[in-house]
């Protein structure tokens, strides 16, 4: 028998599940609730059913003993370092070339780590996209109501994220200034490319402003302000501009022996929680 605690309250009965057997597949999940192995305070429930603080969920034996243990959770890799923490949320440093999500080929991820770091009853959460290429701030929620406000904050720019990266050539522009341009996917699954889209076209809007930090004739640093959150939005927008992110050879990048150039560097939560972290790079121009 399983309490629903305060940080799992408002979840739908099968996200509450997913959670507490993140290595269960769904499918197994949903199979045990709709032929009422699954019970919620002594009624049979719909796999879409909110849950509150308190209320009862009975499970068969075999999700614990024999299920869980058919699918093993992967070895996480070391701690994260925490840049901030309260009850509700959790942020941490990602260094680039570890994914945010595990999956894909990768054992290894962000989210194994802080599972790893602060297990309990609501899995942390991560309410923003960073690359795995890209290095810097990640915001985790640690329970399901921080996770919502959170991704709301987000989504209508309550939150701010800010972003360094070295891009290619010389920044022609003294101040801000706003990128506007429409995104969509293009290739064979497993190799597509984001590109911005001719006028008019379809696809998903994207926007951020660009500053110039320091400007070089071989490359400048920038640093972007997010509006959106778009799948490699930052890189194409650059390098659809002629100024590539350095090392980004995806996006046609100059090669950078410290790989991806790209860096969220500073976040303001609500709350007026401000939060900084510099990239450990070294001068792009020194040997």
């Amino acid at each position: 028998m399983l309490l629903v605690g305060e940080a799992e309250s408002g979840q739908k009965l099968l996200q509450y599940l997913q959670r507490r057997f993140p290595n269960v597949p769904q499918s197994a999940l949903m199979r045990l609730i709709r032929t009422g192995q699954v019970r919620v305070d002594g009624g049979r429930p719909k796999p879409f059913q909110r849950l509150a603080t308190g209320q009862a969920v009975r499970i068969p034996p075999r999700l614990q003993n024999e299920t869980a243990q058919d699918f093993p959770a992967p070895d996480a890799g070391p701690a994260l370092e925490v840049v901030h923490e309260t009850d509700d949320v959790l942020v941490v440093a990602k260094p680039a070339g570890l994914p945010a999500h595990g999956g894909e080929g990768h054992a290894d991820s962000a989210v194994a780590r802080v599972r790893a770091m602060r297990p309990g009853p609501f899995a942390a959460t991560p309410v923003h996209r960073l690359d795995k290429s890209t290095s810097g701030l990640l915001v985790f929620a640690k329970s399901y109501k921080a996770m919502r406000e959170l991704q709301e904050a987000f989504k209508s720019g309550a939150a701010d994220k800010r972003y360094l990266a070295w891009a290619a050539g010389r920044w022609l522009h003294d101040g801000p200034v706003e990128l506007r341009d429409i995104l969509f996917s293009d290739g064979p699954p497993g190799r597509q490319l984001v590109r911005a889209a001719p006028e008019g076209a379809s696809g998903r809007e994207a926007l951020c402003v660009v500053s110039p930090v320091r400007r070089e004739e071989r490359a400048s640093l920038l640093e972007v302000r997010l509006i959106t959150g778009r799948k490699h939005q930052i890189r194409v927008q650059l390098a659809s501009r002629g100024h590539p992110v350095m090392g980004d050879r995806k996006y046609g990048g100059p090669p950078c022996p410290q790989g991806l150039l790209l860096h969220a560097w500073r976040i303001t939560l609500p709350g007026g929680v401000r939060l900084r972290l510099a990239p450990d790079w070294r001068d792009p121009f020194k040997p």
